[in-house]
């Protein structure tokens, strides 16, 4: 169910490391990924200090991300410059790809289902939460005790992955249509909260319609780092069992302009911070 209100990202980030975890990523992969695949520390830190994280902060998550594998760091002197590992590039490239090109809605949908039975013992926390957390990314939904469904049946292979990779045993995986039956809508209302995904669009739209930003790099980010949760809180179910003014709809229109405007002004401010590495004060010998 999706109930809490996310923090509007035009306001001052708290300086926690989590924060700065995420932002990172989002960071990553729209400009460090095609962009060549490489940061410098003090780019890094003059970027997210327009986004009001604390440079302590920026470190930790710089660090804690090369933890996870995702970068690796090249020291150069006191100066240092982060890279892209090859897990951190497929990542973000999948990533990248299911965000971009999410429209909140299925079209010219087969009338097919993905359905998924799967028993997790209630004391394993940590692996429900790992099967909810990316299961939902895989557009599925909750319809009952082991049950989950989605209108997305070429994401099998995905969803199996995730299910191994987790650990299930005694998982299986059907592609089925309804049949007897009416209530598909029902259905999804029962699987997503509709309501509480709506009213997110509703707060993004007002969140990013407005004037053009003064400063494009920080908007920019802000802007895909609220897109690139929708994904995974939206099923995007087909259209045809979506409320007739779906915000959904304007806010993905709304993503695609805005993005499409300031990318290139974005993209040129950034190759500017990092092309310019600052000296020792700036990389601290991180």
């Amino acid at each position: 169910m999706v109930t809490e209100r996310p923090p509007a990202l035009s306001r001052r980030h708290a300086a926690g490391a989590p924060s700065a975890r995420g932002l990172l990523l989002t960071l990553l992969g729209e400009f460090v990924l095609p962009g060549g695949g490489a940061a410098w520390t003090s780019a890094v830190i003059a970027a997210f200090g327009r986004l009001g994280v604390a440079e302590k902060a920026t470190r930790q998550a710089l660090m804690r991300t090369a933890v996870d594998g995702w970068i690796s760091a090249e020291k150069t002197g006191r100066l240092t410059r982060w890279h892209l590992t090859a897990a951190g590039r497929q990542l973000l490239t999948e990533g990248a790809e299911r965000i971009y090109s999410f429209t909140s809605a299925v079209d010219n949908w087969d009338r097919r289902w993905l359905l998924v039975t799967a028993r997790i013992p209630d004391g394993d926390r940590s692996t429900r939460h790992t099967v909810r957390t990316r299961l939902s990314w895989a557009g599925l939904g909750w319809l009952g005790p082991g049950l989950w469904i989605g209108a997305h049946p070429e994401r099998e292979a995905e969803v199996a992955r995730v299910l191994s990779q987790a650990g299930v045993a005694g998982a299986h995986l059907f592609t089925a249509t309804r049949s007897g039956l009416d209530g598909a809508a029902e259905m999804v209302r029962a699987a997503w909260d509709l309501d509480g995904i709506e009213r997110q669009y509703e707060r993004f739209i007002a969140e990013f319609s407005g004037a053009e930003p003064g400063d494009v790099l920080a908007r920019q980010v802000e802007l895909v780092h609220a897109w690139r949760r929708f994904p995974a809180i939206d099923p995007a179910p087909p259209r045809e069992l979506l409320p007739a003014r779906w915000r959904g709809h304007e806010a993905a229109r709304l993503f695609a302009c805005l993005r499409e405007r300031w990318s290139a002004a974005a993209q040129a401010e950034w190759e500017r911070l990092n092309g310019q590495p600052s000296g020792p004060a700036g990389d601290g010998g991180l």
